[in-house]
């Protein structure tokens, strides 16, 4: 439902007011708040459709896929009421491109990304790791960075961890202690991290950010 006037997005009336919001100004910070059926939902479509037409991608991390209708034109008839109480009559239904991105691989292109681009210190928060443990893994992406071994997915860093136990003793001298018990803790987390599928994160090719940045037919 996109509400262009001028090259500015048209949220609502307040009696003769017009509220817009400028393009321009959609970096910055904001807060779309209210009950149920206030219409939350509404205000982002028409700020994600008024975006399109202006050739603005953008990205939602829509959980409850709520927004999955810009994929098709929409009813006139049931936002008569409202385009009347706004007065806009050149108001035209039409659908939108929408690329679904997918962290589990199932209904959408694959979101995913390397365990080495992570990097330790994000990976560590994800797994909830100790500051002994998190330091270990710093030791364990630097001795694959010295072998030139690749962190691809979770198998890689599972293996390379097991390498890291495995020779705790020889490494300890050159990139500081390495504790079997701490080597330990982070292998459970692992493996409860594919438990709980998160191993679906990581893996080639990676999502880049121009991925999300795609305009197709000008919208």
């Amino acid at each position: 439902m996109m509400m262009l006037k001028d090259n500015k997005i048209l949220l609502g009336k307040a009696e003769e007011k017009e509220v817009y919001i400028l393009p321009s100004q959609m970096n910055r910070h904001g807060l779309i708040a209210g009950a149920s059926g206030t219409g939350k939902t509404v205000t982002l479509k028409v700020i994600a459709e008024s975006l399109s037409e202006l050739g603005i991608p953008t990205f939602f991390a829509d959980v409850k896929s709520d927004l999955t209708g810009m994929i098709e034109p929409g009813d006139a008839a049931a936002i008569k009421e409202r385009l009347d109480s706004m007065n806009i009559t050149d108001f035209q239904v039409q659908k939108y491109p929408v690329h679904f991105f997918d962290v589990y691989r199932t209904q959408g292109i694959p979101m995913r990304t390397s365990v080495a681009a992570m990097d330790p210190v994000l990976l560590a928060r994800i797994l909830e790791l100790t500051d002994a443990q998190e330091g270990i893994l710093t030791i364990i992406f630097k001795v694959a960075e010295d072998m030139k071994l690749d962190l691809i997915d979770l198998k890689d860093l599972q293996a390379m961890t097991q390498y890291v136990g495995e020779h705790a003793s020889e490494l300890t001298l050159k990139y500081g202690n390495v504790t079997k018990q701490s080597v330990g803790g982070i292998q459970r987390k692992l493996l409860q991290l594919e438990t709980e599928k998160g191993n679906l994160i990581f893996g080639m090719p990676e999502l880049d950010l121009p991925d999300l940045l795609q305009v197709k037919d000008g919208l």
